[in-house]
């Protein structure tokens, strides 16, 4: 597979925070419509990778491409293909429900009914008026997933996205998982609940890919 038929493409990507690299070189193509597990102990560089890829964090040598984008320098362009869930929910505590998957869709340019639309499907459709600081971490959780999903995005990163969630939770995300033409990156130490959803598990170790 090229990296101009990889959805993501990263060739000798280091992220160094001041003396430490959290990145030491990593290469890792994933094709479009895969779903694939990053696996491993903390502080291998899980994380640290999906904020690269997010444009989050800016990667200090080597390449990232992310649906054809480079990163850092096309990072504008590619933001709106890309969902990203991170470890805490990014969401603004002071707001309502709908005010925060209102925001995301101004952000986004995404038709205000999609929020209606969005809050029925993460199971939020009569919490809208709560706060995000009323909501208990696995309600806060769904909000973040329906924030990640607003505006379609053809890339998904999701850092620990089954913390907190009950049941119904983890059955939602396993029906966003199942959507077809997704690219979905999980960082995860739960590799076996996603068993008949991933296309396959990545270890990642000392901020590389481990044979």
């Amino acid at each position: 597979m090229s990296s101009c038929e990889a959805a993501v493409a990263c060739s000798g990507l280091v992220r160094r925070f001041g003396d430490r690299d959290a990145l030491s070189g990593l290469d890792l193509e994933v094709a479009r419509g895969e779903i694939v597990l990053l696996v491993g102990p903390n502080g291998a560089g899980k994380t640290t990778l999906l904020r690269v890829l997010a444009t989050v964090l800016r990667p200090t040598e080597g390449e990232a491409v992310v649906e054809g984008c480079s990163l850092p320098g096309q990072a504008r362009k590619v933001r709106g293909r890309i969902g990203f869930l991170a470890h805490e929910p990014l969401v603004y505590p002071e707001l309502t429900v709908t005010e925060n998957l209102e925001l995301y869709a101004a952000l986004h340019g995404v038709a205000g009914e999609r929020v209606a639309t969005l809050r029925e499907r993460v199971g939020l459709a009569r919490r809208g008026n709560e706060r995000a600081a009323e909501l208990s971490r696995g309600l806060r959780q769904r909000l973040a997933i329906g924030r990640a999903l607003l505006h379609d995005p053809s890339v998904l990163l999701l850092d620990e996205p089954t913390a907190a969630l009950d049941e119904d939770g983890r059955s939602l995300l396993r029906q966003v998982l199942a959507e077809e033409g997704r690219t979905v990156l999980v960082a995860t130490h739960e590799p076996e609940w996603f068993s008949g959803v991933a296309t396959r598990q990545v270890p990642v170790r000392a901020g590389r890919v481990a044979a």
